[in-house]
């Protein structure tokens, strides 16, 4: 069936059948209908001569405020802590609100084509794409987006190459400062669950957490890791797993709030006092943390703040480069902090 009579049944030509009838991808149809000038003229003479046969005509009324050019900043997310997602999603649209941009969030289910996910949001007319844990984590999405040259700003624990902008957090030195306030309680035999692997972040507060256990003189059996996937669900059965071993550990540092949640819920299910028979520390300080007895002691991760952050670096950038100035890659550092509350204290005797 062709394109025209697809049109026919389905109505008005989108930004995909240009795509499909130029033979270029959407994000190249949308580079060129926002007149941009890193397109090869064959390239754009192409896709002009698509948008003519199909009459397509932008949405130009979504893309105007007040008589100036709407700028619309796409934020791809797919996280398992919905805790986590709250606070980056509450500060995004807060920012986005300050920036009078529109923001436009698309979710990744689980087994979704990431990819594709990714082209129907940079379809869509985007300006500029916002990715959160763990979707900077996937460098075939961050490969795409730099191929593509689509401006990129990524809330993330690592800098990637390439020209992607980023805001981040130390995780190494954040789960080392935690580490190290549990040994000064006196801990020696501390477990530890960590995260998705695939996660960036995972990794990292895993080395923070084995750098301060080494500068201490102190040393990790394979048994005190163990594997989690930032879910409360996985925190349950990596506390079991912990707590069923004949040497049980003293404390617990979980990667996340929602695991360590999950510890206290195992210890309080085996009768065992937190923090006098076990402390149980976290990572993020999201309402996790607050919600459960006793309130957690952990990491504070501004992630409003980092989210914030994010929409008004990639604001600047598209209107930088709407004045013809060159994109620039910038990594935005912002400071963690230490919470101590209720559910760390000294090990029993």
């Amino acid at each position: 069936m062709s394109v025209n009579n697809t049109r026919q049944m389905q109505g008005a030509p989108t930004i995909a059948d240009v795509a499909e009838l130029a033979g270029f991808s959407p994000m190249t149809v949308s580079r060129v209908i926002n007149g941009e000038k890193n397109v090869r003229e064959t390239t754009r003479d192409a896709v002009q001569a698509a948008i003519a046969k199909l009459n397509y005509s932008p949405n130009l009324a979504a893309r105007t405020l007040a008589g100036v050019e709407q700028i619309r900043i796409g934020l791809l997310y797919s996280n398992p802590s919905a805790a986590y997602l709250s606070r980056f999603l509450v500060g995004s649209l807060e920012q986005a609100r300050l920036c009078h941009v529109q923001l436009v969030i698309e979710k990744c289910d689980a087994g979704q084509d990431e990819e594709e996910a990714l082209r129907e949001l940079v379809a869509s007319g985007v300006d500029g794409i916002i990715l959160s844990p763990p979707m900077c984590d996937k460098e075939a999405i961050l490969e795409l987006l730099e191929r593509e040259s689509i401006m990129t700003v990524i809330v993330a624990n690592w800098s990637p190459p390439g020209n992607i902008s980023t805001i981040r957090i130390d995780d190494v030195h954040a789960a080392k400062t935690m580490t190290q306030h549990i040994i000064k309680l006196g801990h020696k035999r501390i477990g530890f669950i960590e995260g998705n692997p695939a996660h960036k972040a995972s990794g990292q507060r895993l080395l923070g957490f084995q750098q301060a256990m080494a500068e201490a003189g102190l040393p990790v059996d394979d048994d005190m890791i163990v594997l989690g996937q930032f879910t409360y669900r996985s925190g349950l059965e990596a506390t079991e797993k912990l707590l069923d071993l004949a040497d049980r550990p003293t404390a617990i540092f979980a990667s996340n709030d929602d695991m360590a949640a999950a510890a206290i819920t195992v210890a309080h299910r085996r009768h065992l006092d937190v923090p006098k028979d076990l402390t149980v520390c976290g990572f993020d300080d999201t309402d996790f943390a607050q919600s459960i007895w006793p309130e957690l002691t952990t990491i504070h991760q501004p992630i409003a703040d980092m989210s914030r952050a994010a929409i008004e670096m990639l604001y600047a950038k598209i209107k930088a480069k709407r004045a013809g100035n060159q994109d620039m890659r910038h990594d935005e550092l912002l400071e963690f902090t230490f919470v101590r509350r209720d559910s760390d204290g000294p090990p029993s005797a």
